[in-house]
């Protein structure tokens, strides 16, 4: 039986309940979940307020309260930028460490920089009126951020000073 190795890449800015959702499907279909956080070296502004260890720290929290980890084969890795699509797409698979069967995005870009060098994409759909723009758009206006992400998120902004960081960057 062939072993399905899937990639499952977003900069989770913050990690939210769409993302979830999808990883709780995934764990159904895949033998093995990469996690590739994207643009761990970006600098800090309103679109990118957390560093890649504070998003591999929301996520790893999230998923070990619902036991995904350690019940699941997932592992989580950094995807630095490049400028190139199609080597930033060879390195991806390079660094998630084996023969990916699919990669799992709801990002244009991304599902078309691997469908061009023949890797099969599972398009995530948006879960209507969650998103990680949407959960820091609310954030920024005092609105009710809380529903839209895990958790372990919620206690993670607030315990590290999420919201001023948001706004002192925005």
């Amino acid at each position: 039986m062939t072993q399905t190795i899937c990639l499952f890449l977003g900069r989770f800015q913050p990690f939210h309940n769409g993302h979830l959702i999808v990883l709780k499907g995934m764990v159904k279909l895949c033998h093995k979940i990469v996690i590739g956080i994207g643009s761990p070296d970006a600098p800090v502004s309103a679109e990118n307020p957390f560093s890649v260890q504070e998003r591999r720290e929301m996520i790893q929290h999230s998923l070990q309260a619902i036991d995904l980890i350690p019940t699941y084969d997932i592992s989580l890795i950094d995807m630095p930028d490049l400028p190139d699509d199609e080597v930033w797409a060879r390195q991806c698979l390079k660094l998630a460490g084996g023969e990916i069967t699919t990669v799992w995005t709801g990002n244009e870009w991304t599902k078309r920089c691997f469908e061009e060098i023949g890797i099969p994409v599972q398009t995530i759909k948006e879960v209507p009126g969650v998103s990680a723009t949407e959960v820091r758009r609310r954030m920024l206006q005092n609105g009710a951020w809380e529903d839209l992400v895990p958790k372990d998120v919620v206690n993670f902004i607030e315990t590290n000073d999420g919201i001023g960081r948001l706004r002192r960057v925005a």
